[in-house]
C-alpha cells in the first residue's frame, strides 16, 4: 500500500513539474531576431503600438508586423509592467519586410512621417518612456541610415528631434490581444479617436506605396 502511494506521489510530482516547465516555456515571449533569412527586419517605437502596427502593415512590401517591447532591462515583461514605466522598455513594432519592394530608407521615412519625433517620452495623449520615439537597429548599416535619416528629417520639424537610436538587443512579443488590435477592435474609443485619425493623416502625407493602391 505504501509503495502504491509512493508511486502515485512520484507520478503526480512528475506531471506538475512537466506542466510548470511547459508554462515557463510558453510564457517566454522573446523573439529570436534572424537577420540571415530572406525577409529583412526593422524595429521602431513611436508611441502606442496599436497604431504603429496598423500604419506599417498597410505599406506595400511589409510582410508582417509584431507588437512588442524593446529597449529595456526587464526580462519577458508584461503590458502592465511596461505601463508602470519601470522596465525601460518602449512599445515597439517588429517589422518583417521585402527589401526588393520597400527599402529600410523607405521605412525610416514612414517612421518620421507617422509620429512626432520631437516630443520626449510622449506621443499624443500617451505619456511616459514606454511611448518614446526610438529606432532599434539590427546592424551597422541600419544604425548609419538611422543617423542620416535624423539629419534628413530635422528641417521638417520646428523642434529638435529626440528619437533614440539604439541596438535591438532583445524583442519581446506583446500579449496576443495586442496583435492586430486596430483591425480587430475598430470601434474601440482609442482606435476611433486616436489611432484611426493618426493613420489617415499619415496616409495623406506619405508618398510610399500602400498595399491597397
Amino acid at each position: 500500500m505504501n509503495f502504491i502511494k509512493l508511486l502515485l506521489a512520484t507520478l503526480l510530482f512528475s506531471v506538475v513539474l512537466a506542466c510548470n516547465s511547459s508554462g515557463q516555456q510558453n510564457n517566454n515571449r522573446q523573439v529570436k531576431i534572424d537577420t540571415t533569412g530572406t525577409r529583412a527586419v526593422a524595429a521602431f517605437a513611436e508611441g502606442c503600438f496599436w497604431c504603429s502596427e496598423h500604419i506599417f502593415e498597410e505599406l506595400a512590401g511589409v510582410d508582417s508586423v509584431v507588437s512588442g517591447y524593446a529597449g529595456g532591462h526587464t526580462v519577458n515583461p508584461t503590458y502592465e509592467e511596461v505601463c508602470s514605466e519601470k522596465t525601460g522598455h518602449a512599445e515597439t513594432v517588429l517589422i518583417y519586410y521585402n527589401p526588393k519592394v520597400i527599402s529600410y530608407a523607405g521605412l525610416l521615412d514612414a517612421f518620421f512621417s507617422s509620429h512626432d519625433p520631437t516630443t520626449l517620452n510622449r506621443q499624443g495623449p500617451d505619456e511616459g518612456s514606454s511611448y518614446r520615439s526610438a529606432i532599434f537597429y539590427v546592424n551597422a548599416e541600419q544604425q548609419k541610415m538611422a543617423t542620416e535619416a535624423i539629419k534628413k528629417w530635422t528641417p521638417a520639424f520646428k523642434n529638435l528631434i529626440v528619437t533614440e537610436v539604439a541596438p535591438l538587443k532583445k524583442f519581446y512579443r506583446a500579449e496576443e490581444y495586442h496583435q492586430n488590435y486596430a483591425k480587430e477592435n475598430p470601434y474601440n474609443s482609442y482606435i476611433k479617436n486616436v489611432s484611426a485619425p493618426r493613420f489617415e493623416s499619415f496616409k495623406r502625407e506619405c508618398k510610399l506605396k500602400f498595399k491597397k493602391d
